[in-house]
């Protein structure tokens, strides 16, 4: 006998590579890059877009092309009925489930005409101040871009390992009154872990952002640490957390790495319930890769969403940034 319920609507899945250019370079201890590429997701159904954008990371052996092929290929589960919990399972966490995911929640959002913190039963996020990014370089160089950004009252340093010492000295001349973080994105060893923390310390840095190597990190268990240290590419999704405990005191949640913002935001309760901070940042990308982190910044410690203020210019409709304050975004971006 043939079912007399009809067949749910079809969605329609499509996705873009963009190139958006960066201002000047942006430079870490894995080199340097003048612009940035995302990936841009589209859920189309009844008339409706959902959006969502990823950044394919080659540190995680990721590139724009094959994240585009990823996200092309679920064209007919998508039309099928795919839904988040589905690509919860389905998917590794990674960026081409982030672009997927906050596309739904975006598509959610607009079929039931309501904004996204509305529909997870939460207050809508308040303005926050973000970090602003100080490229890796010289001392000499990182201190003049530090002067000409003084003026913001949190910084993200860039280290690189070699003269870092060097480096935070430089710079906390240039911002005697900033609030300091700094990233060593893996760049240091464990022969000079103690000194750089020891530097770290000296200038007043409040936290150190990934000092070691993913997977080559014990030594952080074996020292006392004189400021907090963060997990970033030592950390991903939930699964990740637990083996972290005696060696970081915080986790940066980036969408990109947990796969979306549904992970993300059960991410960040499965952290404050192990005992750490929460740092929420990002990739270098547009607006509406930083939308959906929004979230997450009322549970933040720290907040890294400067990723549009590095680029030439944003995509129409971007968040407002008023200085380094972060307002979350219009429902004619994202959510």
């Amino acid at each position: 006998m043939t079912s007399s319920r009809s067949a749910p609507p079809a969605r329609h899945l499509a996705a873009t590579l963009e190139r958006w250019p960066i201002a000047g370079a942006f430079t870490i201890s894995r080199g340097a890059k003048s612009e940035a590429v995302t990936v841009v997701a589209e859920v189309s159904l009844d008339g409706l877009t959902g959006r969502g954008e990823c950044v394919p990371y080659p540190r995680y052996g990721e590139t724009p092309e094959a994240t585009l092929g990823a996200i092309q290929a679920l064209k007919e589960p998508f039309a099928a009925g795919m839904d988040r919990q589905p690509l919860q399972t389905q998917i590794p966490p990674n960026a081409a489930r982030n672009a997927l995911d906050c596309a739904l929640w975006d598509l959610e959002a607009k079929r039931a005409g309501s904004r996204i913190w509305n529909l997870l039963g939460r207050g809508a996020p308040a303005p926050c101040t973000t970090a602003y990014t100080i490229s890796l370089g010289t001392p000499e160089a990182m201190a003049e871009a530090t002067a000409r950004a003084a003026h913001r009252p949190l910084l993200k340093i860039k280290l690189g390992g070699d003269g870092d010492p060097e480096r935070i000295k430089a710079v906390r001349r240039a911002a005697p009154n900033a609030e300091l973080i700094v990233d060593a994105n893996e760049a240091w060893t464990a022969d000079n872990l103690a000194d750089n923390l020891a530097a770290c310390a000296d200038a007043g840095v409040t936290l150190v952002e990934q000092p070691l190597p993913a997977g080559r990190d014990a030594a952080l268990a074996r020292i006392k640490r004189p400021l907090a240290v963060c997990a970033d590419e030592s950390v991903h999704a939930r699964a990740s957390l637990e083996g972290l405990r005696d060696r970081y005191d915080a986790v940066n949640i980036k969408l990109d790495k947990t796969g979306g913002l549904t992970e993300a935001l059960a991410m960040a309760d499965a952290a404050q319930a192990l005992g750490f901070d929460i740092m929420v940042g990002c990739m270098v990308a547009t607006s509406l890769a930083m939308a959906p982190a929004m979230l997450l910044t009322p549970r933040a410690r720290f907040v890294d969403l400067d990723g549009p203020l590095l680029l030439a210019h944003d995509r129409d409709n971007g968040l407002h940034y008023d200085g380094s304050l972060v307002y979350p975004p219009e429902a004619a971006l994202w959510g």
